[in-house]
């Protein structure tokens, strides 16, 4: 039996790298398997969900780009020595069915085609909005998601207005092309408020699911990205619902699994549609990430999930580095 390594939460805020015994059985038919090269921490999800979490072991992650050693009698898509994406944990080793691995372009490095990931959760509602370009666009939030977020919309032709209280995350979203950065949802401005057609909500905060409310125009879009991970304020359901009444609004989840894993035939947009698009939209550069990464060693990853609980990682998002 071959053993891997594996991140795990094994407390509430402990995180180690454990031995892990790797699947014995024989590759499938349609399966690849190999070496992890990278993995992207997604903080929110694994902070929130996990190393705050009340049930352990528990082992995160769910974006990996691997080196393919072994590959099954039916695989065509993928050859040894190809790098591919996965939604996989962070592992040493994964093995997914090749349909479920997408390989990653010559020229894009792995610690950023990892980004793919969180690129593919507001990439759902861009394929399932009804505001097209050039509509103006807000983005509350500018963690890893919304700051993904606001690139693709603006990329893709729409106005958009990126919102968040730290200067930080400002100052990342303007070095990467976002042409209108603000500490807050500008709700005084008569140029935008009220001509939003969809604000993508990426904070989780009530106040900014308010503000969006009541920035959007007349049956404009708000969908609900980030997770409402705890209790920020005492607004009531009553400050909500009068903006929605009145403006008509479309107030939605911005649940990602809205689109099938792949395609059928009466629906084309899927998540792995839009996973491909992000690897060639980051190997062209039209999103931008490669200074938004600090990477580290998986045997650091308890240091890790600190620095990002109490706010003292230096960059916007975290990559492990499985070469060393």
């Amino acid at each position: 039996m071959t053993t891997d390594r594996c991140i795990t939460f094994t407390a509430r805020e402990r995180a180690e790298l454990l031995p892990t015994e790797r699947d014995a059985a024989p590759i499938g038919p349609r399966e690849v398997a190999g070496s992890t090269l990278a993995t992207l921490v997604s903080a929110g999800t694994e902070i929130q969900g996990g190393y705050l979490g009340s049930h352990f072991p528990a082992q995160p992650g769910y974006a990996a780009v691997f080196t393919v050693e072994q590959v099954g009698g039916e695989v065509s898509e993928l050859q040894i020595g190809d790098r591919a994406f996965c939604m996989g944990g962070h592992r040493s080793w994964q093995r997914v069915p090749v349909e479920n691995a997408l390989r990653v372009p010559d020229s894009l490095a792995s610690e950023q085609a990892v980004f793919a990931r969180l690129m593919g959760v507001s990439m759902s509602t861009l394929t399932t909005t009804a505001a097209r370009p050039p509509q103006r666009t807000l983005v509350t939030g500018l963690g890893p998601v919304g700051h993904l977020a606001a690139q693709i919309f603006h990329a893709c032709g729409y106005r958009v207005t990126a919102c968040d209280p730290d200067a930080a995350r400002r100052e990342y979203a303007a070095r990467n092309g976002v042409p209108d950065v603000r500490d807050a949802v500008p709700l005084d401005d008569p140029q935008i408020a009220g001509r939003i057609a969809l604000a993508v909500e990426c904070s989780g905060h009530e106040q900014a699911v308010l503000d969006c409310c009541r920035a959007v125009c007349r049956r404009g879009e708000v969908t609900l990205v980030g997770v409402p991970w705890q209790r920020r304020t005492d607004l009531t359901a009553h400050a909500l619902l009068h903006p929605i009444f009145h403006h008509y609004v479309v107030l939605r989840s911005g649940w990602e699994w809205e689109l099938p894993l792949h395609e059928t035939p009466f629906r084309t947009n899927s998540i792995y549609g839009n996973l491909s698009a992000a690897l060639h939209w980051l190997e062209e550069g039209r999103v931008r990430v490669s200074n938004l990464i600090e990477t580290a060693r998986p045997d650091d990853a308890q240091q890790v999930y600190q620095s990002l609980l109490h706010h003292r990682w230096r960059k916007l998002a975290a990559v492990f580095d499985w070469r060393h």
